[in-house]
């Protein structure tokens, strides 16, 4: 019991001094892995702007995980006041329903007191989520790692624990001991 508590000590100094990496392999059609199970652990009271880069927040499902995404910030412990998007332009006929949309997410976004600032960049490839707090998560497919749904009425289409999802890898660092050259 005291070697259980010696560990988690330890892990809270590590998380705590920045030198703590997690990867989180999520294998193909596992379930258990929403958004709010991947990334509530490093958001707290503390964290009030995230920065989100992903290029393919293009599509409806791509949005609507872009929009479940800001539901559990604003919903969770954190007191986010700026969300930044950084995708890139959708080059065929949903331009106009992705700008609009993004637009209908920053309006509601304001109801709840957070401004969505979006950007966009024709040379965006890489994925990540960054916190004010240090904390940066990078998802090999971005926010969209779940499987499109058996159907309209099938549990997993409201509740992402119970979507299947999407071979991928989630890497989450502190970047207090990162470099950027």
């Amino acid at each position: 019991m005291n070697r259980a508590e010696d560990i988690k000590k330890y892990l809270q100094k590590e998380k705590e001094d920045g030198k703590y990496h997690k990867q989180i392999k999520i294998e193909e059609n596992t379930k258990g892995f929403s958004y709010e199970k991947l990334f509530q652990e490093y958001l707290n009271e503390t964290v009030t702007e995230v920065w989100v880069e992903d290029p393919y927040i293009r599509q409806v499902h791509q949005l609507y995980n872009f929009l479940r995404f800001c539901e559990m910030l604003v919903k969770g412990s954190c007191k986010v006041k700026v969300i930044h998007l950084l995708t890139s332009y959708d080059e065929g006929s949903g331009k106009s329903q992705q700008m609009s949309v993004l637009e209908e997410i920053q309006e509601s976004l304001k109801n709840y007191g957070v401004a969505l600032d979006v950007s966009y960049s024709s040379s965006i490839h890489d994925r990540e989520i960054r916190f004010n707090n240090g904390w940066m998560i990078k998802i090999g497919r971005g926010l969209d790692y779940f499987k499109k749904p058996q159907g309209r009425f099938c549990l997993g289409y409201c509740d992402f624990d119970l979507r299947p999802c999407h071979e991928t890898t989630v890497d989450i660092f502190h970047t207090k001991h990162t470099k950027k050259t």
